[in-house]
């Protein structure tokens, strides 16, 4: 139970139905942006990215630890994509963190 993010009485959905379209339409961003700099501008972006690192700590995917000489850092960049419908509409915005080489 520790594990399920919402409501456990409204379900899963796949597809947000066309009534609700609207009202979400404000938390989408329009921009598909090329650096980091730029979604962290816009709240819509910042809760997609937020919600990547809350995956990551949800799924145990990793353990910070302080860093030592002997160690390799791995970098990491952010990917920004914008989710389209079968009309070409802009739907969701999401935010990939992903290692570099």
């Amino acid at each position: 139970m520790e594990y399920i993010i919402g409501q456990i009485n409204k379900g899963v959905s796949t597809r947000t139905p066309v009534s609700n379209y609207c009202i979400h339409m404000d938390f989408v961003s329009h921009i598909e942006p090329k650096f980091v700099c730029e979604p962290l501008k816009d709240e819509s972006w910042i809760a997609v990215m937020q919600e990547e690192l809350n995956q990551f700590t949800i799924n145990e995917l990793w353990t910070l630890i302080p860093q030592s000489n002997s160690m390799n850092v791995i970098g990491t960049k952010w990917v920004f994509r914008d989710k389209l419908d079968e009309a070409g509409v802009i739907t969701r915005n999401k935010a990939r963190l992903i290692a570099k080489d």
